[in-house]
């Protein structure tokens, strides 16, 4: 059964940079995205409360879902300290949901920060699905930061939003490019 306990920092800042740009989004009237919770059963609690030892009751499946502009999208958020991200950091469940989100008009991505670089990545499911299947032909289970789209930046160091509207238009005009 898995657990959690003691984590409840981690990725807390990239999660204040996505809940504050969804906000902002919201607020602007562009999109309309929403934190999904992960579903947890509490074992035990301190005396304030606070759960200090839960268990994941399902495979939760990604991070955010909502609509911009009308169309339907999904991502993850996810950290890297070092300059390799694990993709055990993503699971079968959570790709299988992106994929079969894009089969129905949906786009799904993952935000990728970079903590020691202070970088912000969007990256278009076709790109995570492209390593993905690598590892699963028996190639590496990561991928590089320079194998990352540079192009697809969404934050850096001073920044207070991480701006992916602006990536994913960019996505979806590539996807509808023959030339790209």
């Amino acid at each position: 059964m898995a657990t959690w306990k003691g984590h409840g920092l981690r990725g807390s800042t990239l999660e204040d940079f996505i809940n504050r740009t969804n906000e902002a989004y919201r607020l602007r009237r562009l999109a309309l995205i929403q934190k999904i919770p992960t579903p947890i059963t509490p074992v035990d609690m301190n005396s304030s409360r606070q759960i200090t030892l839960a268990y994941f009751e399902k495979k939760s499946t990604v991070d955010y879902i909502g609509a911009v502009q009308g169309i339907p999208v999904c991502f993850d958020a996810k950290e890297c300290a070092a300059d390799t991200f694990p993709l055990q950091n993503l699971h079968e469940h959570q790709v299988r949901f992106m994929k079969e989100f894009e089969e129905q008009g949906g786009i799904a991505f993952i935000i990728l920060f970079y903590t020691k670089r202070n970088e912000m990545y969007y990256m278009p499911f076709s790109d995570v699905l492209t390593f993905w299947e690598r590892m699963q032909r028996g190639g590496r289970k990561s991928f590089t930061y320079d194998e990352v789209e540079k192009s697809y930046r969404i934050f850096s160091k001073g920044e207070y939003l991480c701006h992916y509207l602006e990536a994913l238009s960019k996505d979806l005009e590539s996807r509808h490019d023959p030339e790209s």
